[in-house]
């Protein structure tokens, strides 16, 4: 939702060494939670999108690549609810083996029962 705030926290883990365990873990969470804070938009959400679509840039064929970026499209004109490029990446993730993106927390936010990307 924030990559300053990312670049930020990375800074600061970086020289976790400089500061007291308790002073750090404190200033941490605080950025944390100030950089959740910020609403993710349809514009952040087409950057990772085009982002994850970037790992199968040599794997998937063009008319799949073709395919993926038309759904990414296709959401940012809220055509389509985010699942459905989710679930497409999702779909190539699995069939070209990803292992990087099928990792990704993104891919798989939060249990399938609450169906929180859909549009009711």
């Amino acid at each position: 939702h924030h990559p300053a705030a990312y670049q930020e926290l990375g800074r600061l883990v970086a020289g976790v060494k400089e500061h007291p365990r308790g002073e750090f873990a404190e200033t941490y969470r605080s950025m944390f939670m100030t950089a959740l804070a910020r609403m993710a938009t349809v514009r952040k959400h087409c950057n990772v999108l085009h982002h994850a679509l970037g790992y199968f840039k040599k794997l998937a064929a063009p008319d799949e690549r073709q395919e993926l970026v038309e759904t990414i499209e296709d959401f940012r004109r809220e055509l389509v609810p985010l699942i459905v490029p989710i679930t497409l990446i999702r779909h190539h993730v699995r069939r070209h083996g990803v292992e990087y993106l099928s990792g990704q927390t993104y891919l798989e936010p939060h249990p399938r029962e609450l169906m929180l990307r859909n549009h009711v």
